[in-house]
């Protein structure tokens, strides 16, 4: 029997018909917002380092501007798709309202490996990205940001080549750029924060204190690292992380019972957050499959790494221990799992409402940007927890008044807001 491949979009479409059914949308709305608004597909000729020509896919996705300018990162990766473009596009539009800030839905990529480019040839991608895009692009338009494989450096470069062709300085064109150059203090931290603040929401609804559980996250890059230190600061024990190995194309697993130490182990840790599996040996960490972060007996999972993580397959191997699961990751559980996971009496975080704190602080440093006045670290990471504790706590109180599971309830709050801003607009 051949299993049929996730296609996220699909997986994102149906997560939005089950809401439009709950809060019974006409079908004009429900015909607007099944599906982006614009999309952009275009080729990028880079010329390598030996000299040879090389062709590279790029696309931008903009789901829905009804609520402000689009919002959304880039990533590089060599499996990318349009259909995970525009799935991810769909749920930055419900996250941006979720959280009610006055941003729509976008998303971009190239189909690239940063792993076997030089920097050069990185920055040729991220110039020639830019170049067919910049005329659809812009600060009260569409504002693009890091995401997988990409970086602060890639922004530069970004920002760049769009004030080369606009002829000014737009540093409120893309977010996620260094502070010396624009950029937000406490941006790096964010996503992972706000990770952990929904989680310390969460634990305060279940009667459980952080300093009594334990975790196991996967994922070892921007996300996961800063979600381990504040779960850590907040008296949590992580067990288990988990990061993807470049050299055998495979993910692997990192367990030290008694607490892994998050310093040591970013003192072992490349860029991409790849982890020395030999020196973490040294360290005295078990070495298993990458799978193995899944099967934990620990309180809390934290799938922060990509798409389709906890599937029908291994959705069997969560322990019964396990309470609580925050979605760092953009659509890391199947909707087979869910239903599995909802059975099982698991509370569940959904991605757009834990991961929230990434574009919550990319809509601070575009504030900022545009403002050119910027904030202390500390008033920018307590707005974040303002907004991403107001927002968890909308969302619970939705799913207790209305007996909706979280997923739902958040989607309900999400889906509503745009869909209103639609109407106002006669769009519909």
């Amino acid at each position: 029997m051949v299993t049929k491949p996730f296609n996220s979009f699909e997986m994102a479409q149906a997560q939005f018909d089950r809401v439009a059914g709950i809060l019974d949308l006409d079908q004009p709305t429900r015909d607007l917002l099944r599906f982006p608004l614009r999309e952009y597909h275009f080729t990028i000729p880079i010329r390598m380092d030996d000299g040879t020509a090389r062709v590279f896919r790029g696309f931008r996705v903009q789901h829905n501007d009804a609520r402000g300018p689009c919002k959304g990162g880039v990533r590089f990766h060599p499996q990318e798709t349009a259909d995970t473009v525009r799935a991810l596009a769909m749920w930055m539009t419900w996250k941006c309202a979720v959280v009610d800030i006055p941003l729509g839905g976008g998303k971009g990529g190239v189909v690239c490996d940063p792993h076997n480019l030089s920097l050069r040839e990185q920055e040729q991608i991220c110039r020639g990205w830019v170049r067919q895009i910049a005329q659809d692009v812009g600060p009260m338009r569409d504002i693009p940001a890091p995401d997988i494989m990409t970086s602060g450096q890639h922004m530069v470069w970004m920002l760049d080549e769009f004030e080369t062709i606009r002829g000014g300085r737009y540093p409120g064109f893309i977010t996620g750029k260094p502070v010396t150059l624009g950029g937000s203090l406490g941006r790096a931290e964010a996503t992972g924060f706000g990770v952990v603040i929904t989680v310390r929401e969460a634990l305060k609804e279940l009667g459980l204190r952080a300093a009594d559980t334990t975790a196991s996250v996967q994922g070892f890059g921007n996300v996961a690292q800063n979600a381990v230190k504040l779960y850590q600061q907040i008296g949590g024990t992580v067990v288990c992380v988990s990061c993807w190995d470049q050299a055998d194309q495979t993910s692997y697993a990192f367990r030290k019972k008694d607490g892994v130490n998050l310093g040591a182990l970013l003192g072992i840790t490349d860029r991409f957050g790849g982890i020395d599996i030999q020196k973490a040996r040294d360290l005295g960490y078990e070495v298993l499959p990458g799978e193995a972060w899944l099967e934990q007996e620990v309180d809390i999972l934290m799938p922060n790494a990509i798409e389709h993580q906890i599937t029908a397959d291994n959705v069997g191997k969560i322990s019964p221990r396990v309470r609580l699961i925050a979605e760092g990751a953009n659509g890391p559980t199947t909707p087979e799992a869910d239903a599995a996971i909802r059975e099982r009496g698991v509370f569940l975080i959904p991605d757009f409402l834990a991961n929230a704190g990434g574009v919550t602080c990319s809509y601070f440093e575009q504030v900022q940007s545009n403002a050119n006045y910027y904030w202390e670290k500390d008033e920018v990471l307590g707005k974040l927890d303002l907004k991403m504790t107001s927002a968890y706590i909308a969302v619970s109180e939705l799913a207790r008044k209305r007996k909706l599971l979280m997923r739902d309830a958040a989607y309900v709050i999400g889906v509503s807001r745009v869909a209103q801003a639609c109407r106002d607009r006669r769009w519909v």
